[in-house]
């Protein structure tokens, strides 16, 4: 079965359909990912509703990184949460001033190495500082980049400090040729697999609200760019999304 290790099911109108056309795809385990502290105790709630489906992670996003992250704090301690994230940098947008993002993302990492979670990494046009805080804080043992957006070089940079990469549907866009790249050289054991819905839909369903049930589209295109059967990419980023999140290797 697939597993869709970073998607965001708490959002408004997405959930049970999202769950029921999972299922029929054949998608076996979802990590729900938070993004402030209200977003992440939803997150929280739909893991508890879908026990042995779906797991929460808590975090604070870089565009809400002014919110501080105390606010999530307390939301951590319960089964269902396996990670600290989605955190990190956007430089892109800079919906929060750079200097507290850099600090939210430090706090965050030091949750991750305190309370022994798993780190989900947002990195947008800022990686040398993404590596620079890395460097200081220390990288936690089980560290994912989410939505891997970077090319071969910015991969092997990840894949030497320890971490994973994780592939969205952006690896189904025409013009993600450096993504693609990043995909064929990963070791196929540091490779996870994602659809980050409702965002980011794969071709060929461009236009579509995204689900988890088009996770099988990234794992294919993955495949395809390492020459592999879709099943061998299936049962790995199976394997690897429950190494990194310490989850139960066995569905």
């Amino acid at each position: 079965m697939w597993a869709d290790s970073h998607c965001h099911l708490q959002y408004e109108g997405i959930t049970e359909d999202a769950l029921a056309r999972a299922t029929e795809a054949g998608v076996g385990r979802i990590i729900c990912v938070g993004t402030d502290a209200p977003q992440s105790g939803m997150a929280i709630e739909v893991a508890r509703a879908h026990p042995g489906t779906v797991w929460a992670t808590v975090g604070l996003h870089p565009h809400d990184a002014i919110q501080g992250v105390e606010g999530i704090v307390g939301l951590l301690g319960p089964p269902e949460v396996v990670g600290i994230g989605e955190c990190g940098l956007d430089y892109h947008y800079d919906h929060s001033p750079r200097e507290v993002q850099r600090e939210a993302f430090a706090a965050q990492i030091g949750l991750a190495h305190e309370h022994g979670l798993a780190l989900v990494i947002h990195t947008r046009e800022a990686w040398d500082d993404t590596f620079a805080i890395l460097g200081a804080e220390g990288v936690p043992e089980r560290t994912v980049f989410h939505c891997f957006t970077g090319g071969p070089t910015e991969a092997r940079l990840c894949l030497d400090i320890g971490a994973s990469l994780s592939f969205s549907g952006i690896i189904t866009f025409k013009t993600a040729g450096d993504v693609r790249e990043a995909a064929a050289l990963a070791p196929l054991d540091r490779i996870l697999v994602e659809t980050d819905a409702p965002y980011l839909t794969p071709v060929p369903h461009r236009g579509r609200p995204n689900g988890p049930q088009f996770v099988a589209l990234v794992g294919a295109a993955v495949a395809a760019e390492k020459g592999l059967p879709v099943e061998a990419v299936e049962a790995a980023t199976w394997a690897n999304t429950a190494a990194l999140f310490g989850l139960p290797a066995a569905g």
